[in-house]
């Protein structure tokens, strides 16, 4: 049974993609904050998106191995469109609220009137990330092919 979980391709390439996603998430913002944030590799959201980047790894990799028109191909790509809509629309959102939420709370926080934990700002991700993270999705189930 664990052979056949590491020879399954499909789920190979989307946990190598993830992986790969995040690494690069780590080394794009030390990079551009000229700083180590050790946490960019477990974090949700941010440049590129693991979440695409690995939902897309494991559509093309079904779509490579099992047929363009099988029924697992169709409902991996059902799947990988919940998880880009929801990276870049439902959890992007929440991404702005918290940031509002921050200043308010930040405001009453200053006054005395609330003590309590910042909330996740990084959570969602810009389109662009959805892109990048979808591009690498493809390319590491195809490399891994």
């Amino acid at each position: 049974m664990v052979n056949s979980v590491f020879s399954n391709y499909p789920l190979i390439s989307a946990l190598i993609a993830m992986l790969i996603a995040q690494v690069s998430k780590f080394f794009y913002y030390f990079i551009k904050d000229k700083r180590m944030d050790f946490r960019y590799l477990v974090l949700a959201g941010g440049m590129p998106s693991s979440h695409s980047a690995m939902a897309i790894a494991l559509s093309t990799a079904v779509g490579l191995q099992e047929g363009w028109g099988s029924s697992v191909f169709a409902v991996s790509v059902i799947f990988a469109s919940i998880v880009l809509y929801d990276a870049a629309g439902v959890r992007r959102a929440a991404g702005k609220q918290a940031k509002v939420l921050n200043v308010i709370m930040s405001d009453l926080f200053d006054y005395g009137k609330f003590h309590g934990e910042k909330l996740k700002e990084l959570i969602g991700h810009t389109p662009l990330e959805v892109v990048a993270g979808f591009i690498l999705g493809i390319i590491v189930a195809i490399l891994l092919y």
